[in-house]
């Protein structure tokens, strides 16, 4: 166990149990306040040319009309920040008054001029001041402190502007372009990833200027996480408390992104952290809009039934490790968390209704086709089978029914709590065992610690679900009872979208906290009888596992929102990349618009694709360069060619 186990839980939030959100100091960004008693802010960033004034000027004309309260546009030389005085006249013509943030990354004599221009300037503190050539190095003390001084000397004036013009500002941290310096002496960490922030924010303090807002992105949501939560608890501890940019960067695209999106950003809002939110979609920027508005509309949870309080958290929050659990079949211990389907609503089961949950039966060759995203339970309610199962999957009954059909093959019985604690039959090998935090206690934690066949399935109807679910777990954690657990959850009238987020948010956290051996979410919407989103709801749930890194079953695309920078059409090309690789299970691909982040990113991607220049690509190989100056046109058949020669390339089917 490490030193920071069984720690308070003030010491990174509010409360596990109580939704409170931490109350930060206000940033005033123009007329709109970040952090304090203000709502949570929405923001987003233009994809446009920063020198097409018409351009952006029109594309944040249509961010602001769906809801962005702040508006980021890329700075990356003095043309570009000059010209974002055209852009703020123009807009303030047209009777748009929303707040601009210049986004700057190597140009500090940029980021000087748009201080004195626009109400936000934004710095990534690995390129502010550095250039990345992945040096391997040791530094002496007094040579670690001879480059924090030349940091200060670089940074100082664009302090000094912001100060006397009324500025803010925010200190962005990204994963991928962590400093040689910080890497050498932190690592690639989220230890790292503070320390980068508190070296700019330390000067800032020395200044007297505190109008900051800090930011800790990844594309990697268990590093993310982490990283803020650091952030706050070295904030508490030094009795700081500067408003929270939260965002997964590089999320992607379609329901992938919205998924990785909701289970990182959502895992700090369910704990009170976050003051203001950009959703990284690979779309145009007025779609991130509804998306972030969706996250946020949930909090505060004024009213959620109590939850007792958490004495001492039994993980540690500021890294990964899986809960202890014993093996039951194919759940828990070593292996990756099952995904259960629900089939209960629907009037008979027929091989068509494993259509959509990755199984497909083929009439002429009786033979059944498995996805990599096949169940691997169905829990099929009153329901009976008449027909061979495919042999990876398992039946489950409720208890009633399951003591007409035992004898058929994989079949197991579905028990609720009041039976379970009654004694009911149950099967030899496997039983799924319901129960809500309020229907356990130390009679049912310890016949479950002694039963080497249950699993716990537990639910939850609390508006502050995902803290009530995460109780009953330390509970169990406390008790060492190693009973594996299906993370349950229920979705009734919600729209599509809903769905994904709303279950990405309540059962992503707890798998990154690796508190799930299972995943369980019923669609039991009015509009869906018998099901009719199944194919949603397993996409779904396959993508919080594989968002939470838990399960891999498909290829992850670590692809940037496109922005100003951006020299290809990120949009059309990770299409054209998508369709041509999206077969490739566990392959993680980054597709960057420009180098901005590309280095760094690329040691999370096992390839990678990044604009070097007007029609040209450059090719990755983790973080190594592979191939420079690519023409675009040949550069998606020459990443087909890098794969297969890193072998991870196999046939479509």
């Amino acid at each position: 166990m490490s030193s920071l186990n069984k720690i308070s839980p003030s010491t990174y939030c509010p409360s596990l149990t109580r939704y409170e959100r931490w109350r930060t100091r206000t940033v005033m960004v123009g007329d709109v306040g970040i952090g304090g008693a203000n709502p949570i802010r929405v923001q987003s960033m233009t994809t446009t040319d920063t020198m097409d004034t018409a351009g952006t000027v029109a594309q944040s004309i249509r961010m602001i009309d769906a809801g962005c309260e702040l508006v980021r546009i890329t700075a990356p030389s003095k043309n570009e920040a000059e010209n974002l005085a055209e852009i703020k006249k123009q807009l303030h013509a047209k009777g748009y008054r929303t707040p601009l943030v210049a986004d700057i990354h190597f140009t500090p004599n940029a980021a000087e001029i748009a201080a004195r221009i626009v109400e936000k300037v934004r710095v990534n503190p690995g390129n502010y001041a550095d250039k990345k050539k992945f040096d391997v190095r040791e530094y002496t003390d007094a040579q670690y402190n001879d480059e924090l001084e030349r940091i200060r000397k670089r940074f100082l004036p664009l302090v000094k502007i912001c100060k006397e013009e009324g500025t803010a500002m925010r200190i962005g941290t990204n994963h991928g372009s962590l400093s040689d310096r910080i890497l050498n002496r932190y690592g690639d960490t989220p230890l790292g990833m503070v320390e980068s922030a508190f070296e700019f924010l330390r000067i800032c303090r020395d200044e007297n200027y505190h109008d900051i807002v800090l930011s800790m992105k990844a594309s990697n949501t268990q590093v993310m996480v982490q990283a803020y939560r650091l952030l706050v608890h070295k904030m508490m501890e030094l009795g700081w408390d500067y408003p929270l940019h939260l965002g997964v960067t590089e999320a992607g695209d379609g329901e992938d992104g919205r998924v990785k999106s909701a289970v990182g950003i959502g895992a700090l809002l369910e704990d009170g952290l976050g003051d203001t939110i950009r959703v990284s979609l690979t779309e145009e920027p007025e779609a991130e809009i509804p998306v972030a508005e969706e996250l946020v509309a949930r909090y505060p949870r004024k009213d959620h039934a109590a939850i007792p309080p958490v004495a001492q958290v039994p993980i540690d929050p500021f890294s990964y490790a899986r809960r202890r659990t014993r093996e039951t079949l194919n759940i828990g211990a070593r292996h990756v968390p099952v995904v259960i389907a629900d089939m209960s609503n629907k009037t008979a089961i027929t091989p068509a209704s494993f259509f959509a949950w990755g199984y497909r039966y083929s009439v002429p060759n009786d033979k059944w086709n498995l996805a990599d995203q096949a169940c691997d339970y169905a829990f099929i309610g009153k329901n009976s089978i008449d027909f061979a199962i495919p042999g990876t999957l398992g039946i489950i009954q409720d208890h009633a029914t399951w003591l007409k059909d035992r004898a058929k093959p994989r079949h197991y019985p579905f028990i609720t709590t009041n039976d379970y604690r009654a004694g009911v039959e149950q099967h030899d090998e496997f039983n799924l065992v319901y129960a809500t935090l309020p229907d356990h206690d130390a009679a049912l934690i310890e016949k479950l610690r002694n039963d080497p066949t249950a699993v716990l399935l537990i639910d939850t109807d609390n508006a502050h679900g995902m803290a009530e679910q995460r109780r009953l777990i330390f509970e169990l954690m406390e008790a060492d009872c190693e009973v594996p657990v299906i993370l349950g959850r229920a979705y009734g009238d919600v729209s599509r979208e809903q769905l994904v987020l709303h279950s990405s948010t309540d059962i992503g956290p707890l798998f990154l906290d690796g508190m799930g051996d299972g995943i369980f979410i019923a669609d039991e919407s009015r509009h869906t009888p018998g099901g009719g989103r199944e194919d949603l709801v397993c996409r779904t749930a396959f993508g919080i596992l594989q968002a939470t890194r838990t399960r891999i079953s498909k290829t992850e695309y670590i692809s940037c929102p496109s922005c100003g920078r951006t020299l290809f059409d990120l949009q059309e090309t990770t299409a054209k990349i998508r369709a041509r690789t999206s077969h490739l299970k566990g392959v993680k691909i980054g597709i960057m618009g420009c180098i901005v982040n590309g280095p760094g990113e690329m040691a999370d991607a096992d390839y990678g694709y990044v604009g070097t220049g007007a029609g040209v690509i450059t090719l990755y190989k983790e973080k190594e360069v592979v191939k420079r100056n690519v023409p675009a046109e040949k550069a998606v058949d020459e990443l087909i060619e890098l794969i297969k020669q890193g072998g991870d390339w196999v046939e479509m089917e």
